[in-house]
C-alpha cells in the first residue's frame, strides 16, 4: 500500500486590488503586504504571482486564478514607498505568461500604468492630506522596470479619487474619468532611442525574407514594419491574425531577430523566453475598416493604422508603452511610422487599432544628429474592479 500523502488544506490570504487599467486588467500589492518569500525578486515572488493569476496553464483559460486568459488581463503590479527623489511611489510590472511557468519583468505596462497613482492614494501609500480634496493630483512614479518616471494626473473629489466620468477610450465598454498619464524621457532604460542610430533598418530573417523596419525604444521597445512587406494590410481584426498559426509564428520569428538587432539579447534562444519585450508592430497609411465593435473607424478620422502583438497573440486594442513607440515614431521624420501620416510633422497623432482609435502625442528633439523625446502623453481611464485579499494555498511560503 503507498504511503498517503500529508495535504496542507489552508490558503493564505494577500491584500489585494484588482483594477482595470486603461485597456488591461491587473491584480495590484503593497509591497509590504505581500507574503515575506515575494517581498523581493526572485523565485519566490515569482510563483507566488503564477499562482495567483492562475499561470502556468496548459488550457490557456487561467480558471483556477485572476489572469482571463489574454495578455491584457495577465498582469500584476508592485507598488513601494519611492526610492527616487521628488518621487511618490515606485511601480514595478510582472507580465504573466498564461501557458508557462514565466513572469516578464523586462518592460512596463502603459495601460496600467494609468491605475498605479490611484492606487497609490487608495492603498494609502500617499497620504490624502497631502492632496487637493478637489482638482487635479499630480502623482510622480518612478517605473522600475525601466528606470523612468511617469507622471499620472489624477482627478479627485471630495478628497477621494474620481473613477466616474463621461471620458471614452476604445476598447473600453463604459466611459469613465480621464487620467491624463505623461511619459518622462521614455527612452526604455538607458537605451538609445534609436538602438542602431537609423530611422530605418533592413531587418534580414532567414527563410522568411528582408523588411524595412524602425527600431523605436520608447515607452517599450518596438519594431514597425510596413504591412504590406508581411503580407498584411493594417487593418486586421484579432480573429484573423490569432487564428492563423503560420501568420503568428511567422511574426515571432521576425520578432525574435528584431531583438537581436536592437541588442535586448544575445541569441534567439534567449528571444524566445522573452516574449513581453520587443514588440512587433505593423503599419499602413489611414484606411477605412470595420473595428471590433462593429463601428466604422473612417479613413478622414485618423492619420495611420498600427496593429501590434502582445504576448504572440494580436493585442485587443493597443498596448500604452507600444502606444508611446508609435509617437516617438511617428515624430520622427524618415520613420516607417513617419512615412504613413498623411502630416508629417504634427504635435500628435490619432491611429486606428482593432477596437477604434486612439490619440497620442510626442514631444521631439534632435541634437547632434540624435533624436530624443521629452516626454509621450496620452489619456486613458482606471477604476477598481474589486478589492479585499486574493488567496493562494499556503504551501507557497
Amino acid at each position: 500500500m503507498s504511503e498517503t500523502k500529508q495535504i496542507n488544506l489552508s490558503q493564505i490570504r494577500v491584500p489585494a486590488m484588482y483594477y482595470r487599467g486603461g485597456t488591461s486588467k491587473g491584480v495590484f500589492f503593497r509591497q509590504d503586504q505581500l507574503p515575506p518569500s515575494a517581498r523581493q525578486p526572485g523565485p519566490g515572488r515569482d510563483a507566488f504571482l503564477l499562482r495567483v493569476i492562475g499561470s502556468p496553464d496548459p488550457y490557456a483559460k487561467q480558471i483556477d486564478g485572476m489572469g482571463g486568459a489574454s495578455s491584457s488581463t495577465s498582469k500584476t503590479v508592485i507598488l513601494a514607498p519611492p526610492s527616487q527623489a521628488g518621487h511618490d511611489v515606485d511601480y514595478l510590472f510582472g507580465q504573466v505568461a498564461i501557458d508557462r511557468a514565466v513572469v516578464d519583468w523586462s518592460g512596463n505596462c502603459g495601460n496600467l500604468s494609468a491605475a498605479v497613482g490611484a492606487f497609490a492614494i487608495q492603498s494609502g501609500l500617499i497620504d490624502k492630506a497631502s492632496l487637493p480634496r478637489n482638482g487635479m493630483a499630480i502623482v510622480r512614479i518612478w517605473q522600475v522596470n525601466i528606470s523612468k518616471t511617469i507622471v499620472a494626473h489624477i482627478p479627485m473629489r471630495d478628497g477621494e479619487v474620481q473613477e466616474t466620468g463621461d471620458f471614452e477610450l476604445d476598447g473600453v465598454t463604459f466611459p469613465a474619468a480621464e487620467i491624463v498619464v505623461e511619459f518622462m524621457d521614455p527612452a526604455d532604460g538607458e537605451g538609445a532611442l534609436l538602438p542602431t542610430g537609423q530611422v530605418t533598418d533592413s531587418l534580414e530573417v532567414p527563410g522568411i525574407g528582408c523588411f524595412r523596419c524602425s527600431l523605436i525604444n520608447a515607452g517599450i521597445p518596438t519594431v514597425f514594419i510596413p504591412a504590406g512587406e508581411l503580407g498584411l494590410t493594417g487593418s486586421e481584426l484579432q480573429e484573423a491574425v490569432n487564428q492563423n498559426d503560420a501568420l503568428l509564428q511567422r511574426l515571432e520569428t521576425v520578432r525574435q531577430h528584431a531583438s537581436l538587432k536592437m541588442g535586448l539579447v544575445k541569441t534567439l534562444e534567449e528571444a524566445s523566453q522573452r516574449q513581453h519585450t520587443p514588440k512587433i508592430a505593423w503599419v499602413a497609411p489611414a484606411l477605412t475598416y470595420a473595428a471590433s465593435s462593429g463601428k466604422t473607424v473612417a479613413q478622414a478620422e485618423i492619420d495611420l493604422v498600427v496593429r501590434a502583438m502582445s504576448m504572440g497573440k494580436l493585442h485587443h486594442a493597443m498596448m500604452g508603452t507600444a502606444a508611446v513607440a508609435i509617437a516617438a515614431a511617428a515624430a520622427i521624420p524618415g520613420t516607417v511610422v513617419n512615412d504613413c501620416l498623411k502630416q508629417k510633422s504634427a504635435p500628435s497623432v490619432t491611429f486606428g487599432h482593432p477596437s477604434g482609435t486612439l490619440t497620442v502625442g510626442a514631444e521631439a528633439r534632435e541634437s547632434e544628429g540624435q533624436w530624443q523625446i521629452g516626454k509621450a502623453i496620452m489619456s486613458r481611464s482606471a477604476r477598481i474592479l474589486m478589492e479585499g485579499w486574493v488567496r493562494v494555498p499556503a504551501e507557497l511560503e
